[in-house]
C-alpha cells in the first residue's frame, strides 16, 4: 500500500535532491547580492560564518581560494543530488519546493516568538529581545544580504558541520546515540550564540540576548533533524531578513 502523500512528502523533502536544490537559490543570491554591494570576494562586508569558512582558503590561495572554495561547495552539494536522484529512480516533483517555501515562511514567522517566549520563561523576563533592530550599523541591502548569508553559511557550520562532528565524537567516546545527539546539540548552540559577540560587527554580549541564540541553536537543531537543511538554511534566512525589515 502507497505511504499518504504527506508521510512521503515529509521524508522526501529532506533528501538531498530536494533540500539542496532548495537551498541553492539562497546561496545564489547571497553570493549574488554581496558582490553587488561590495565588489570584494575578501575585504568586503559578509556573513561572519562565510568568512570564517573561507578563511582557510583565503588563506592559502587569495581571491583563487575562494573560487575552490565555491567548487568544492557546489561540487559536493551536486554529487549529493546526482547520488540521491539516482537511488530515488529520478523522482522529483517540483511543486514540493513550494511547499518547503511555505513551511520556511511559517516557521520564520513563529520562530521569534517561540524562542523569546522560552526566553522569557527561563529568565523571567520580558519579550523585549524581539523589538531590537538588529545589524544597526549596516544599510538594509547589507543587513538584507548578511540575513540570507546566515541561512545558507551558519546552518552549514553551526548544524551540519559543527553539531555533525560533534555528535560523531560523542559516538566515538562510546556515547548512546540520544546522549551524543543532546550533548552536540547544547554545545553546538552555545558556540553558535557566542559566535554573534565576536568580531567588528559583533554585538553586545548580554545574557537575554545570549540566551536567546542558544535557545535559537537547540530549535535550529531540531528543526535541521526534523525537516533537513533546505527548510532550515531558509527558515533562519526568512526569519533574520523579517527582522531587517521591521
Amino acid at each position: 500500500m502507497p505511504a499518504p502523500i504527506a508521510t512521503t512528502y515529509w521524508k522526501a523533502s529532506k533528501a538531498p535532491r530536494y533540500s539542496l536544490l532548495f537551498a541553492f537559490p539562497l546561496l545564489l543570491v547571497y553570493e549574488l547580492l554581496a558582490f553587488v554591494l561590495t565588489h570584494d570576494a575578501i575585504s568586503g562586508v559578509r556573513n561572519g560564518a562565510d568568512v570564517l569558512l573561507k578563511s582557510l582558503f583565503i588563506a592559502l590561495g587569495g581571491r583563487n581560494g575562494v573560487v575552490v572554495f565555491g567548487v568544492i561547495l557546489v561540487g559536493t552539494g551536486l554529487v549529493l543530488i546526482w547520488r540521491d536522484m539516482r537511488r530515488s529512480g529520478g523522482d522529483l516533483r517540483p511543486g514540493w519546493f513550494g511547499w518547503m517555501m511555505l513551511e520556511s515562511v511559517v516557521y520564520a514567522l513563529l520562530f521569534g516568538l517561540i524562542a523569546a517566549s522560552l526566553t522569557s520563561l527561563l529568565l523571567h523576563g520580558r519579550l523585549w529581545f524581539l523589538l531590537q533592530v538588529p545589524m544597526e550599523r549596516l544599510d538594509l541591502a547589507t543587513q538584507l544580504m548578511v540575513s540570507l548569508g546566515a541561512g545558507i553559511y551558519e546552518e552549514l557550520l553551526f548544524r551540519v558541520i559543527l553539531v555533525g562532528a560533534l555528535f560523531k565524537a560523542g559516538k566515538l567516546l562510546g556515547w548512546k546515540p540520544a546522549t551524543a545527539g543532546v550533548v552536540a546539540t547544547i554545545v553546538g548552540a552555545f558556540i553558535f550564540s557566542a559566535f554573534h559577540y565576536v568580531g567588528p560587527y559583533g554585538d553586545k554580549l548580554e545574557l537575554t540576548s545570549f540566551a536567546f541564540r542558544t535557545i535559537a541553536g537547540i530549535l535550529f537543531s531540531g528543526l535541521y533533524l526534523l525537516r533537513g537543511f533546505g527548510v532550515t538554511a531558509w527558515t533562519h534566512a526568512l526569519y533574520d531578513v523579517f527582522l531587517s525589515l521591521r
